[in-house]
């Protein structure tokens, strides 16, 4: 068993992480429901669990081997050079604007609640830096136009 095995077992774990974080969203959800005038900061808490149960099973979706797609739909748009650059694009949007936001809030924030949703979202704009070095990695891997210059080129050779 390789080390790139290894690694693509453990990113496995994003599953668990994301499943949890899918329950702290509905536990949210279920406080939103039942919040009367003070009960607020259970939902924020809860959000806060969501941000970092997700940033951390994106973190670890980045193990997985970038070789390989998961799907029909992932290999399709990394195997378009236009579609995948806008994958990209916004992918690293989304890392930056969570962490920039997650900071800024951090900074600026009056209040604990607020504080911790933050660092919250800075630990989910991390993660998702860890899912844009694999997409990038992937969109390398798998790009037709690339494919085919190269092997052109080897025939020239």
């Amino acid at each position: 068993m390789s080390v790139r095995d290894v690694f693509q077992r453990v990113s496995y774990l994003q599953y668990p992480a994301l499943l949890v974080a899918v329950a702290y969203a509905v536990k949210a959800a279920w406080s939103i429901s039942l919040a009367g005038a003070g009960g607020w900061s259970q939902v924020f808490d809860d959000g806060n669990y969501v941000l970092l149960y997700a940033g951390v099973g994106i973190g670890l979706s980045s193990l997985q081997d970038p070789t390989r797609t998961q799907n029909d739909v992932s290999r399709r748009v990394w195997q378009d050079a236009r579609k995948g650059r806008w994958m990209l694009a916004l992918l690293a949007f989304y890392a930056l604007g969570a962490m920039l936001g997650g900071l800024a809030g951090a900074y600026l924030a009056d209040s604990t609640v607020v504080n911790q949703l933050s660092l919250g979202l800075v630990a989910f704009g991390l993660g998702m830096v860890g899912l844009l070095k694999t997409a990038i990695e992937m969109r390398e891997h798998h790009r037709l136009d690339k494919q085919s210059a190269s092997s052109s080129e080897g025939s020239r050779a």
